[in-house]
């Protein structure tokens, strides 16, 4: 999986899916990343936001925004090209595993 990053007010922060996201995401929202809504911007930036504190944490970086800052700081764009990069991640390692 290639490495994906956000670049949130000029600092760039690691950011993959982790478990720690996953517990974060219920933690936040009360649902399992499993029922991440279809459409939802919200859900979106939401597990964005666990995925980028996860592996921050993961990777020893400082990483202290709370949500509504993180959400602040973050365009639609943003948020665009970071599902499109995680969508290019999962369809190369299905491209991997056929292999």
């Amino acid at each position: 999986m290639a490495k994906v990053t956000v670049t949130i007010n000029g600092v760039e922060y690691p950011c993959r899916p982790t478990m720690g996201a996953m517990l974060r995401f219920k933690k936040e929202t009360g649902r399992e990343v499993t029922e991440l809504q279809n459409g939802s911007f919200s859900d979106l930036c939401v597990y964005l936001y666990c995925c980028v504190a996860s592996a921050s944490a993961a990777d020893k970086k400082p990483f202290d925004m709370s949500l509504m800052d993180f959400a602040d700081a973050l365009s639609p764009e943003d948020m665009t090209a970071w599902a499109n990069q995680m969508q290019d991640n999962t369809q190369q390692g299905d491209g991997e595993k056929k292999s």
